[in-house]
């Protein structure tokens, strides 16, 4: 049986329907900063180390009571900020070579701090680690993905390969690091933000048909046989 457009049921659909768009992307950023709340609270509330547990816990529970684990969290940045401080002046700088160094001579240690400090200057400059969006054959040569170029290296044969980073969806922060030959990598015409959107929306923001287009292009001319 169909409902009449203006059933009180068919009313209600449509008014859920609306509500549900209009409330929906603040509810999922509200969830995602108490998430991370949450989650970086675990690491700021070891701050409240020389303070009594019977204070800063309600009796039975193993987490900070809520109003502690803000003060935690500001003192954690006021501790960032403060150590960013001592690192722009001269003496800030030379202990922060020196303890560079310390870091770098323990085994074992210093292949985790090197590998995390080269990450993490690489995301912490202007230039970002994504050079521009490409379409690659992956995870097999009939179908394509969308990845981000973040090097080159050359062959023994001196053939040029790219690093490609391609981005699981919706959560572009993990993904796979895979090798490809230049002839066999497709750059469109999207920029980096775009191309994460893209992403990030499961496809429903689209930078526009001439992205796709231009990628449509390139295999075809490729693919066209010489003219004799």
């Amino acid at each position: 049986m169909r409902l009449d457009e203006n059933s009180f049921l068919n009313r209600w659909r449509r008014n859920f329907l609306a509500g549900l768009a209009i409330m929906l992307p603040g509810v999922i950023s509200l969830a995602v900063v108490v998430w991370l709340f949450q989650n970086v609270s675990n690491v700021t509330d070891k701050l409240l180390f020389f303070l009594p547990k019977t204070l800063t816990h309600p009796p039975g529970s193993d987490t900070a009571s809520w109003y502690w684990s803000y003060i935690a969290f500001f003192l954690a940045m006021f501790l960032i900020c403060l150590v960013g401080r001592f690192g722009r002046d001269y003496l800030g700088r030379k202990a922060i070579r020196w303890a560079d160094r310390a870091l770098l001579s323990v085994p074992l240690l210093n292949k985790i701090y090197g590998t995390v400090k080269q990450v993490n200057e690489s995301f912490s400059s202007n230039k970002s680690p994504f050079q521009h969006v490409v379409m690659v054959p992956f995870p097999h040569a009939a179908s394509r993905s969308m990845g981000f170029v973040t090097g080159e290296q050359r062959s023994l044969a001196n053939e040029k390969w790219l690093s490609v980073f391609i981005p699981t969806t919706p959560n572009p922060t993990s993904g796979f690091l895979v090798l490809f030959p230049e002839r066999d990598v497709v750059k469109l015409e999207m920029s980096v933000p775009e191309g994460i959107k893209y992403i990030i929306s499961l496809g429903a923001i689209s930078p526009g048909n001439a992205a796709l287009a231009s990628a449509a292009r390139e295999p075809a001319a490729r693919e066209r046989p010489a003219a004799p």
